[in-house]
């Protein structure tokens, strides 16, 4: 869907957004994915190493001698489908299927791509308009990897969704999911502005929200245990997880500087009047440009997270 956000949804935006199946008239979690473009495309060069190493360890997990099928599902910006387009081109080609519920998103991803390709053919690259929560949802080609960022959560039913992703790999074919991981973080405990502790309370809110958000999707079932066995109930085997690092430490170089301000600006938007007022002041107060108190300006602001991805076989 999109987004890599670094999280629930995005970071990356993604926390700090979401890397999510998404759409406009598609999508089931009342989030208008196309707006987000900008963000998920920061969170997408924050994560560019992050993405690289997941799919390195990914596709390198493909057997060669094959033409690899890689089926990107909630694909976002593209961050995740440029890295995996460079490591089938390492590996001398293969097909690339970048699936989105919003046409703006699939635009924007197919232009990474072809971007990161340079012209190079060896890598065939096709775009899927489709919801990944609907009961037909296919791809048409059996596929040796499937990839889903941060977008199972966003489905009325995860562990149908996981079925069904499941049933879109050839035997011994692999699905991955990003899901969970630790949340993004960028700030110090102590900002001499406002109490201690705002980035807590922040992700608090936001977690809270999580829990409202899939509570407020039509038909949400409950999953009550963790995506290894999601995976092994929709009938893969060896289910296991790893996780990557997104660690840009302080002093932070101007990129860094622009995606926390940006996390802090989509975080506060995200948790919104259930913030008190006290917290709405000194935010205000580290978003103001103008001020000695903009969190932009400071040295000790940082981008620190973990992506976990979850992986079964066919």
């Amino acid at each position: 869907m999109s987004a890599h956000s670094h999280e629930q949804t995005g970071t990356h935006a993604h926390q700090h957004s979401h890397g999510h199946a998404h759409g406009h008239g598609h999508t089931h979690d009342g989030i208008d994915w196309a707006t987000m473009i900008p963000d998920l495309q920061r969170d997408d060069a924050m994560s560019a190493a992050t993405n690289a190493e997941i799919a390195r360890r990914l596709v390198g997990s493909i057997p060669a001698g094959t033409e690899a099928v890689v089926l990107d599902i909630g694909a976002g910006a593209g961050g995740q489908s440029v890295a995996f387009a460079r490591e089938l081109l390492a590996r001398g080609g293969g097909r690339l299927l970048i699936v989105d519920a919003v046409p703006e998103l699939l635009e924007v991803a197919q232009q990474a791509v072809k971007v990161a390709l340079d012209g190079d053919d060896r890598v065939h690259v096709e775009t899927v308009t489709a919801d990944a929560a609907a009961e037909d949802f296919g791809a048409g080609l059996p596929a040796d990897l499937v990839w889903a960022s941060r977008m199972v959560h966003h489905l009325p039913d995860q562990q149908a969704g996981v079925a069904r992703f499941a049933g879109l790999l050839r035997p011994g074919g692999r699905l991955a999911l990003a899901e969970g991981g630790v949340s993004v973080r960028c700030l110090p405990w102590e900002l001499g502005i406002g109490a201690p502790g705002l980035q807590d309370r922040l992700l608090g809110l936001r977690d809270a929200g999580f829990a409202q958000m899939r509570t407020d999707i039509t038909g949400a079932v409950s999953m009550p245990y963790g995506w290894n066995v999601a995976l092994t109930r929709a009938g893969l085997t060896e289910a296991t997880s790893f996780s990557v690092l997104t660690d840009h430490p302080a002093p932070p170089a101007p990129a860094v500087r622009d995606s926390v301000v940006a996390w802090l600006t989509g975080l506060s938007e995200r948790v919104g009047e259930r913030l008190d007022a006290a917290d709405r002041a000194t935010i205000a107060a580290l978003l103001d440009r103008d001020a000695d108190t903009y969190i932009g300006a400071r040295e000790d602001i940082y981008i620190l997270g973990a992506t976990t991805v979850f992986v079964g076989r066919r």
